[in-house]
């Protein structure tokens, strides 16, 4: 049985796997942080182009 318990207490395995999740959602988290971002960004560039675009005149020659 402490053959058991000083295994138990050395393997590392456990404590590597959950550095791996926390830093996989640390990543996670801040991959949808800079995608909120960006799409809010360009959703009003894009209202900007749109409204740009329809303001324009086509000149044409017969």
């Amino acid at each position: 049985m402490l053959n058991f318990i000083k295994t138990f207490r050395a393997d590392e395995d456990g404590a590597v796997t959950v550095d791996w999740v926390v830093l996989t959602a640390a990543i996670v988290g801040l991959g949808i942080a800079v995608l909120t971002s960006v799409g809010n960004g360009t959703t009003a560039l894009g209202s900007k182009v749109s409204s740009q675009l329809s303001n324009q005149s086509l000149v044409t020659f017969n």
